[in-house]
């Protein structure tokens, strides 16, 4: 019987472990949403915002160190988290957005750019908090094998799993990420369910409507209405491991902000040099025509020149 009872719990225990591999695997994501210090106000709402958006995340207070970012790891782990969404500030007006496969990586570097949050754009749109969003990308982002990278840690990070953390059993807006001018543009849209007129004269419309039945049996016209918040990302870098390790991709047409005030600062002096050299040579055509002239009329001879002392 002993032999027996062995036997029969060797077998259960293998049935167990062999379950979840068999079965539906549960997709087991959460992300930790920090930023570093030196944000603007405009920066921590649209913080706020997404964290609003990810009931799977975690969010933390600021990061101190701006170079020591690999201390991240360590704290996605002491948080159970598997995916970091870090915010860095550079010289109170630039913002850079992190994201990283804790802890092997990849690890993508994007500059954040025309920020507009929800309470600015104030649109009429709304959503369930804690609501599952439908992914929306472009086809460019299968055409490009580093825009396939950036795909996969969005599908990570905005992808809540189902079931998750704070999470509800709905889907209701949409984000949609478009690729164009080298730059990925981020949108987020309500899904709005409005039921049909009952007189519908045109047959086309009639066809739609009834193509679009739900489960009731009513017939419902969908549109999508923008929430916000609204922004344009544009990939630096992609480095192999968790905040460090080889770069695999390098965007060799990004120019960095500092760089373009710098050029402007430059331009701007180089028109004031310009004015200076001109007032200085037009002086000394006038000096030597002797032409003194204040306000451009000629100014009274001196006693002392040289035309008057030897005439």
């Amino acid at each position: 019987m002993a032999a027996v009872y062995k036997s029969l719990s060797k077998s259960s225990s293998s049935q167990k472990a062999e379950a979840p591999a068999n079965g539906v695997r549960k997709n087991k994501q959460r992300v930790l949403i920090l930023s570093s210090r030196g944000v603007t106000f405009r920066h921590r709402h649209l913080l706020n915002d997404l964290a609003a958006m990810l009931p799977h995340g975690r969010k933390d207070a600021k990061f101190d160190s701006k170079s020591k970012l690999y201390q991240l790891n360590e704290l996605a782990e002491l948080y159970n988290c598997n995916n970091v969404m870090f915010f860095e500030a550079r010289k109170g007006q630039d913002l850079y957005i992190w994201l990283s496969k804790v802890p092997n990586g990849p690890t993508v570097k994007m500059h954040l750019q025309n920020l507009h949050t929800m309470d600015e754009l104030n649109f009429t749109g709304n959503c369930l908090k804690g609501s599952r969003p439908v992914l929306s990308f472009d086809s460019a982002f299968e055409q490009q094998p580093h825009l396939r990278v950036i795909k996969e840690l969005f599908l990570h990070t905005f992808g809540v799993p189902q079931g998750a953390r704070k999470s509800k059993p709905f889907v209701d807006h949409v984000m949609g990420f478009t690729f164009a001018d080298g730059k990925i543009w981020v949108r987020n849209y309500q899904i709005n369910e409005v039921e049909a007129g009952k007189g519908a004269a045109d047959e086309e419309a009639a066809a739609a409507a009834a193509a679009s039945k739900g489960r009731g049996g009513k017939e419902t016209d969908i549109s999508l209405i923008e929430i916000g918040p609204r922004f344009v990302l544009t990939p630096i870098i992609i480095q192999e491991g968790s905040f460090g390790g080889p770069i695999l991709y390098e965007n060799k047409e990004f120019v960095s902000p500092n760089q373009v005030r710098a050029d402007l600062r430059r331009k701007s002096a180089s028109r004031h040099n310009a004015r200076a050299e001109q007032q200085v040579e037009r002086l000394a055509r006038h000096g030597d025509l002797g032409l003194r002239t204040s306000g451009g009329k000629k100014a009274a001879a001196d006693a002392l020149d040289a035309r008057e002392l030897f005439a």
